[in-house]
């Protein structure tokens, strides 16, 4: 597990250099929405269906859907609960319930786990994402953006509409083709997994572009202790406990738990920009647990 953090730090170190020099005149953000763009639109959905498509889908989906959406869901009730006992305002609030309540899955959680467990836990990761992370994500947490932040369209997209997107129709497909029992032709497979041995190095790098050491501001940081001991400690010591209640047994359930321990995710900063929730206090979240995941994760791998 060390080694494995030791080569995803470097690798991030290396997105979050890009800030200091921005070659060929890309800066940073540019890099990152090129990257995550080709990464979203191609390689994911050539993974998922990758993954999905030789996967025992089942039973085992069920669990990982329901173990995932609990957490969250906790994640949301007690990050709600603190965020009123300690009197935050509107756009704090939505900040920290996002940055406490939805773990990095898939672009750290995929390439961590993968790693640490084998190419089998790919298909944990993209379970728990696509039928659980995600969903709370477009959903729920969107709604919780608009309630606390502040929503200029006069007529606010469906939540349907956001799975209209790659990975999701990727998913369906592969569910489709599982479910069925066809076979991948060999040239397909070989592509597909070539395609998806691209996902995990590309997402460390655009993670460590995302990170900025100058978005952490010491005014955030009473804000930040919350976020750190729900989304590092306590989620995780939960998503322990629900994995006995939902029967996750064994190398499963440990991945699994892993997966649900990862930092808060990338993507609320583009909620919270769009709802004008404290970006601010977002970004020093996401750069903050993601440093101090690099000791969390391995107590928890000791633990599972």
């Amino acid at each position: 597990m060390n080694t494995t953090l030791i080569q995803m730090t470097v690798l991030m170190l290396c997105g979050a250099g890009w800030r200091l020099f921005s070659l060929q005149g890309l800066s940073a953000d540019q890099t990152r929405l090129a990257l995550t763009s080709v990464v979203y639109y191609f390689f994911l959905p050539a993974m998922v269906l990758d993954v999905l498509w030789k996967a025992d889908i089942g039973w085992q989906s069920l669990q990982y859907s329901a173990l995932g959406c609990a957490t969250i869901a906790l994640g949301i009730l007690f990050s709600w609960l603190l965020a009123k006992l300690l009197r935050f305002k509107n756009s704090q609030t939505g900040a920290v319930i996002l940055a406490a309540a939805f773990p990095n899955v898939t672009y750290l959680g995929l390439p961590v786990l993968e790693q640490a467990f084998g190419g089998w836990a790919r298909s944990v990761v993209i379970q728990i994402d696509l039928f659980a992370a995600a969903p709370m994500v477009f959903t729920v947490g969107i709604a919780l953006a608009r309630y606390y932040g502040v929503d200029q369209e006069e007529k606010p997209k469906s939540w349907l509409g956001f799975f209209n997107a790659p990975p999701f129709w990727a998913a369906f497909l592969a569910v489709l083709l599982n479910l069925n029992h066809i076979p991948a032709p060999v040239w397909l497979a070989g592509l597909l997994q070539k395609l998806s041995a691209a996902v995990a190095p590309l997402m460390i790098f655009s993670l460590g572009l995302a990170l900025s050491w100058r978005a952490i501001r010491f005014r955030n940081l009473p804000y930040i202790v919350p976020v750190i001991v729900l989304k590092l400690l306590l989620l995780p010591w939960l998503a322990l406990h629900l994995a006995d209640a939902v029967q996750l047994q064994g190398q499963f359930k440990a991945a699994a738990v892993m997966d649900l321990a990862m930092p808060s995710m990338v993507l609320g900063v583009v909620l919270c920009d769009r709802y004008r929730l404290d970006s601010s206090l977002y970004a020093t979240a996401v750069t903050v647990t993601t440093a101090l995941s690099l000791l969390s994760l391995p107590f928890w791998f000791g633990v599972l």
